[in-house]
């Protein structure tokens, strides 16, 4: 039987970020290795190596290193969903404010600052753990030479060196490259380098990713070592790689043959697939994880004997219903109106937003709301009555009042913090369902409820077909694009949201949820009316999906429609922002969401101006200081900050 990384990840309690002995030297009693840190030579041993791999997969999500704050979390909802129009910070006022900083673009006051370096500090504890792993590893191979056959040790290698990519990567997401233009960036850390006070001055960070993916893909092997679900592989690396193309191709778009030839060789002969249907993928449902989408995920585990529930989607806990609901807390990271109407649809199954030309924010419903008690004015929430077309994946993202919410019963304007400051949605993807929650619902820490071991999806298949489709609209082929988006919107037919099973308080909202078997379970079909157009009348929502004509009319037609398919598809995933400063689309995207949005949210009226600086967060404060060497400030700072 295959078994699960993240029943290993336990194990990383042990093995901490600084694998060296620390001594000190100003007297005997401080002469001691810092507490909490293991010698190398304690750990010069297989048991020792994989244990250090397992502490460099579990910097994926948040640790107990970074306790107190959600800016480590693996979804990047702080970083890429929040600040690009998909979500508001939600909750309330009081709680989380540096959130509030950094959705409004105050990411220059120290609060917006110490948040940041959590995010700064969670990547690069990763790269430390990746090569922390390797220098174990070179020590073990030298020293004991038959402690790991040669094919483990180049396992083991590859893994940490994928690591090593994908958490410079994140940074590089962040703060950028040296090589991209102007000053700061991050700097490259590899196992060789001892020192952290390293310059960004001179550094080409996605040369450097590049080489270390090409490095993990020679060595590592087409399935998970030991059959472990979780770990990376060839496939892993040559899909990352795809991605990180991509970015490059944004500066220098000749790349984007680069993109297709990679990602060809993972649609074309790679192991995955789309799931079969789209509620299968964020899941706690045991049979259903790790299924044939996920590319990276982190693994999150409970009831593993870690006794706070570290280990589980820690980073995600904060976004669940309030109280009022199972869940209790707390709120967080909740849908916009802006992202829920993108998702209505005209006769042909089709976004309206794209038909409006005006995808990236539609106005649908400019009217503010008079009250927190009449939301009918946004169109996707029954205060009011008003039902609209839509496509199915607005109900598998966002929880909208009176509709089933996945299994768990109607969602309910109570399981809202304050509605009247950050609106009536909540997310919906990290939920775990009410027929797994025996299995995949914590039962330690606090408000352990709103924990659980759904995966958190860090590059799943369907993003590497629209990365796919991006690059052949990019090179011309419009055909080949239409194609992979419409296979993306053919999944997204697969299934919507049904009555979640006929709880009571469902049949008695909608009594067809107790006599209609055809709309019961949680997950129900589209029907097929041709061969471009799928369609579901149920009492909350009408569903319809169309597919695009092949080949697209033009080539901005055919751009248009793959971004607008990315948000659709990852909404709440944390790729939005990204995706926006990649496409240079940022600065106008953000104005128009602002000018419409703050007559709906109000403290929005305090966001900044966007402008170039924003192109790259500002690297944290304290890391500049603790790189100076001398009166010299190795770490140079962002443009503009």
């Amino acid at each position: 039987m295959k078994t699960l990384l993240r029943s290993k990840m336990v194990i990383a309690a042990a093995v901490l970020t600084t694998l060296g002995a620390i001594t000190f030297a100003c007297s005997d009693f401080l002469n001691q290795p810092a507490q909490g840190t293991v010698d190398e030579a304690t750990l010069a041993t297989k048991t020792g190596v994989e244990g250090s791999l397992i502490a460099a997969y579990r910097s994926l999500d948040c640790s107990s290193s970074s306790a107190g704050s959600w800016g480590c979390a693996a979804s990047n909802w702080v970083w890429g969903s929040v600040p690009s129009g998909d979500a508001y910070k939600g909750s309330n006022l009081g709680d989380q404010q540096p959130i509030n900083s950094i959705e409004t673009y105050l990411w220059n006051i120290s609060e917006s600052d110490d948040y940041i370096n959590q995010k700064w500090a969670q990547s690069y504890e990763g790269v430390a753990r990746s090569n922390a792993t390797i220098r174990l590893l070179d020590k073990v191979v030298a020293e004991k030479p038959a402690e790991l056959d040669s094919a483990t040790a180049a396992g083991i290698r590859g893994e940490a060196t994928f690591l090593r990519a994908h958490y410079h990567f994140e940074a590089y997401r962040m703060w950028g490259s040296n090589s991209d233009g102007g000053v700061g960036g991050i700097p490259y850390y590899r196992e060789t380098d001892l020192d952290f006070r390293k310059t960004n001055v001179g550094t080409d960070a996605l040369a450097e990713i590049l080489a270390d993916l090409d490095a993990a893909i020679l060595l590592l092997g087409d399935t998970p070592r030991g059959g472990d679900k979780g770990r990376v592989t060839r496939w892993t690396a040559r899909a990352y790689k795809g991605r990180v193309l991509a970015y490059a191709a944004a500066i220098t778009p000749a790349r984007w043959t680069d993109v297709k030839t990679v990602l060809d060789e993972v649609v074309n002969t790679g192991p995955y697939a789309l799931e079969t249907t789209f509620d299968k993928i964020h899941t706690g449902i045991p049979s259903q994880r790790n299924g044939p989408e996920t590319i990276l995920a982190f693994q999150a585990s409970v009831r593993d004997g870690e006794p706070n529930g570290w280990n589980s989607n820690w980073g995600e806990r904060l976004n669940f219903p309030h109280s009022g609901s199972h869940f209790g807390c707390c709120g967080f990271h909740q849908a916009s109106f802006n992202l829920v109407n993108v998702y209505q649809v005209d006769a042909a199954g089709l976004p309206i937003a794209l038909a409006s030309g005006a995808w990236n924010s539609p106005t649908l419903d400019p009217t503010p709301p008079p009250s927190d008690t009449a939301y009918s004015w946004e169109g996707l929430n029954f205060r009011g009555g008003l039902i609209r077309v839509v496509d199915p994946r607005v109900d598998w993202t966002v929880g909208r009042d009176n509709v089933p919410y996945k299994d768990w019963g109607l969602h309910n304007r109570s399981w809202i913090r304050d509605a009247s400051y950050s609106g009536p949605y909540s997310g919906k993807k990290p939920i775990h369902e009410q027929s797994s929650a025996g299995s995949s619902e914590n039962n330690v820490g606090w408000q352990a409820t709103q924990t659980n071991n759904v995966n958190v999806q860090i590059l799943r298949y369907a993003d590497v077909l629209l990365l796919l489709a991006e690059a052949e609209v990019e090179i011309g082929t419009l055909t080949r694009a239409a194609q992979l988006v419409n296979m993306v919107r053919a999944r997204a037919a697969a299934g919507a949201q049904g009555c979640g099973g006929t709880l009571a308080e469902v049949v008695t909202a909608w009594p067809a949820c107790g006599t209609n078997t055809a709309i019961q379970p949680m997950s129900i079909p589209l029907v097929a009316v041709s061969a471009t157009l799928d369609t579901l009348a149920t009492p909350w929502a009408t569903y319809k999906i169309g597919r695009y004509p092949v080949p697209f009319a033009t080539q901005a037609e055919a751009r248009w429609a793959v971004r607008l398919e990315r948000r659709l598809e990852l909404a709440m995933e944390g790729q939005r922002y990204f995706d926006m400063r990649r496409w240079n689309t940022a600065d106008t995207v953000i104005a128009t969401y602002i000018a419409t949005e703050e007559g709906r949210i109000p403290y929005l009226t305090l966001a900044q101006t966007y402008g170039p600086k924003y192109a790259r967060y500002p690297i944290p404060t304290v890391q500049i200081e603790l790189s100076r060497v001398g009166t010299e400030d190795r770490l140079q700072q962002n443009t503009g900050w």
